[in-house]
């Protein structure tokens, strides 16, 4: 039978629909990869093409050459060369295009990908995402900074190149709002991290867990949304991406090469969107809510139903899903 599951943490209702559930392996790609060179000459990602993005405003390098290069978006959904004005016209409101949107230029290789690459190369991404974040949300005109990945064009990217994106914006989204207001509801009633309760009881329970070391636990959620959905969590409680300390980047970093490697590997490198949801930039310290990393992988398309309900349904069964994570090797 069919089984509706409502997510703690967000409040959100998805509709498992069994009657039509595919197995795991349904999920792979099918078809071919076309080949990708390790350099092309119009990449304006590809090292000796420096000059056709905006001069950079952090790199990590290597005898003389970069590893990880961040550069402000040549097409920017907005610019920090504005001053922020919020303006009020009767009942409607807008405000000038101030924020921040950069690109990280994750390796020079034009087609190598994320899980693929040596360690010290994923730690330098991470060492990227970190500063860059602590770096935006420094402003005191920026409220929320999104860094995330879209991976393979049905993830919405348009150059092949391995990079990331990381936007600040001036305003609070609607629907982290909403999540925070679900969070402080649970830690009201309860006196905990909504979080840190699903962590517990997905540790109690042992059916969703795919990846666990010292200071991260990654699992199919209970409510997955979509065929494997996966969520990174950091065992210290800690509110915002800006709190990760050394030990624990060591520890994403493996986390982040094992969780992709087994997507990229057992299902047959599928596109994906990884979004690393952080709570507003002066939550350090509170207690109703916990950072997490958010990957989907694009296994099939929302349709009307979801854009009229805002509700999924997941073909695919979290916990079968998890297993077949768990069972493909990758180190």
């Amino acid at each position: 039978m069919p089984e509706l599951r409502q997510n703690i943490a967000t409040g959100e209702w998805v509709i498992l629909a069994t009657e039509r559930a595919k197995r795991p392996e349904d999920f792979k790609k099918k078809e071919e990869k076309k080949e990708v060179p390790p350099y092309k000459e119009n990449c304006p990602f590809c090292p000796n093409n420096e000059h056709l993005t905006p001069k950079e405003i952090f790199q990590i390098e290597k005898d003389g050459k970069w590893q990880v290069r961040v550069v402000p978006n040549k097409f920017a959904a907005l610019i920090p060369d504005v001053p922020y004005q919020r303006i009020y016209h009767n009942t409607f409101r807008k405000a000038t295009g101030f924020g921040f949107h950069n690109v990280i230029i994750e390796t020079p290789s034009h087609n190598t990908y994320l899980p693929l690459l040596p360690v010290k190369d994923i730690k330098n991404i991470i060492e990227a995402y970190h500063k860059i974040f602590v770096d935006i949300a420094s402003h005191p005109d920026i409220e929320f900074v999104i860094p995330f990945k879209n991976h393979g064009e049905g993830a919405g990217t348009s150059l092949e190149h391995p990079h990331s994106q990381i936007i600040g914006l001036p305003v609070f989204p609607e629907q982290v709002r909403g999540r925070m207001e679900e969070a402080i509801r649970f830690y009201d009633r309860e006196g905990q991290c909504v979080f840190c309760h699903m962590i517990e009881m997905e540790k109690k329970e042992n059916l969703r867990i795919v990846y666990e070391n010292e200071s991260f636990i990654g699992f199919i959620p209970f409510a997955a949304f979509s065929p494997f959905h996966f969520w990174l969590f950091p065992k210290r409680h800690q509110a915002t991406f800006g709190e990760l300390k050394d030990k624990e980047k060591d520890d994403l970093t493996d986390a982040i090469r094992i969780v992709l490697g087994k997507i990229y590997k057992g299902l047959k490198d599928p596109d994906y969107n990884l979004v690393i949801r952080s709570g507003p930039v002066d939550a350090q310290r509170i207690k109703y809510f916990h950072w997490y990393i958010s990957i989907v992988p694009r296994l099939g398309k929302a349709a009307g139903f979801e854009l009229g309900s805002g509700m999924y349904i997941n073909t695919g069964l979290p916990e079968e899903s998890a297993k077949f994570l768990r069972e493909v090797e990758f180190s």
